[in-house]
């Protein structure tokens, strides 16, 4: 068994090995960035290149460009790098414009905030 030295583990945790690559950036709230890693610094602070926000709403989408884009470090979960040759979505999700995902994100919030209403009035209910 080989054990690997410190300076392997910091370089293959580090963000270098996603210079120049294509990635989906998951952050605190909820969206997912696209774009290519540009540029970072010790904080993940990061510089994506050709940035979009992806929108998912059920099985419709919208890829918004944002282009040249700052994400502070803080605020990312999660980052991956995404395979070229591969399709990023299941085949049952459609594009559409962004004012249709718009609506749809609307309806879907509406929706939420009518659900946690009526889970209020019913909170009398509750014989614990």
């Amino acid at each position: 068994m080989s054990w690997a030295s410190p300076e392997d583990i910091y370089t293959s945790t580090s963000l270098a090995s996603y210079l120049d690559k294509k990635l989906l950036v998951l952050l605190r709230d909820g969206r997912k960035l696209l774009g290519t890693l540009r540029s970072f610094d010790q904080f993940a602070n990061a510089v994506l290149e050709g940035a979009c926000d992806r929108v998912i709403v059920g099985d419709l989408y919208c890829d918004i460009p944002l282009g040249l884009y700052i994400i502070r470090g803080e605020n990312v979960v999660l980052i991956g790098e995404l395979d070229v040759d591969k399709e990023e979505l299941p085949p049952h999700m459609t594009r559409v414009p962004e004012a249709e995902i718009r609506r749809a994100q609307k309806a879907e919030r509406e929706a939420t905030d009518l659900k946690g209403s009526m889970r209020k009035r019913m909170e009398f209910l509750d014989m614990d």
